[in-house]
């Protein structure tokens, strides 16, 4: 009887994370997809620049260059300008980070937009700049932050209902089945975070372009951060952003596409 209520209890449990997670649905206007999300835009507006702060701090503050900083800044503000993102409800903001040593670029929820000077220095056009920069904008208006919220939620309640399942208190060892769950969830999250990465390099392409710049540039970042990864210490950026080499090949795809004639000479590298 007490086997049978655990597992009552763990169906129970994965039902509603079942229906809370295809409840919470949503189709976006910049992809056209639908999603899965757990926060509304103001929520991931509100997230972000509360969490802005902390995280750049973690990278030794904003940058003493003022030069630099404009520059950052003044291409961010020509992608949102130029593209859909700006008719989006996010308060995009452009930050550069004083860490010299840290090769990385990210996003929070909502439109705070980071590039440490490591990775600044390491680009040699600001047409890489600008692939950057719209890489990163890119998973802004994907909502990708939302959507892997709502995924930690699904599959961590997937992970408890498979741990109650898999608990025998007569047999302590089988809470192992709680780990080997967690390991899963863990999976899943990286591959919806390469499916991200993918969508956000789509969405450079599309709006470098739109700003003035060559969508090639963002090959040739994807190049550096490849050369770089062969060093004792690889970019951060690797961890948070996987498979620069494979993401050429999608990249290259990407551009074909967008422009079978050939890229538009016109365009800033």
């Amino acid at each position: 009887m007490r086997g049978l209520l655990r597992y009552v209890v763990a169906a129970v449990l994965a039902l509603s994370a079942f229906i809370t997670y295809y409840c919470n649905s949503t189709t976006n206007e910049i992809t056209g997809e639908t999603q899965h999300v757990a926060m509304t835009t103001d929520e991931e507006i509100a997230l972000g620049l509360q969490a802005a702060p902390q995280m750049a701090q973690q990278y030794g503050g904003l940058s003493q260059d003022a030069q630099a900083r404009a520059v950052v800044e003044r291409v961010g503000e020509k992608i949102i300008r130029s593209t859909k993102a700006g008719q989006t409800p996010y308060k995009f903001q452009f930050h550069l980070l004083a860490d010299p040593n840290t090769i990385n670029a990210f996003a929070l929820p909502g439109g705070q937009v980071f590039i440490t000077e490591g990775l600044l220095r390491s680009l040699t056009s600001e047409g890489e700049l600008a692939g950057v920069l719209a890489h990163e904008v890119g998973h802004v208006v994907g909502r990708h932050s939302a959507e892997q919220v709502a995924k930690a939620n699904l599959t961590q309640g997937l992970s408890g209902a498979a741990a109650i399942a898999a608990y025998d208190p007569d047999r302590p060892a089988t809470a192992a089945g709680g780990a080997v769950a967690a390991a899963i969830s863990k999976l899943l999250t990286l591959r919806y975070g390469r499916d991200d990465e993918l969508e956000a390099d789509k969405l450079a392409v599309d709006f470098t372009p739109q700003a003035g710049y060559d969508p090639r540039s963002m090959i040739k970042v994807m190049e550096i951060l490849d050369q770089k990864a062969g060093g004792s210490n690889p970019p951060e950026f690797m961890s948070t952003h996987p498979n620069p080499s494979n993401r050429i090949g999608h990249l290259q795809e990407e551009i074909a596409a967008e422009f079978p004639q050939g890229v538009p000479a016109n365009l800033k590298q």
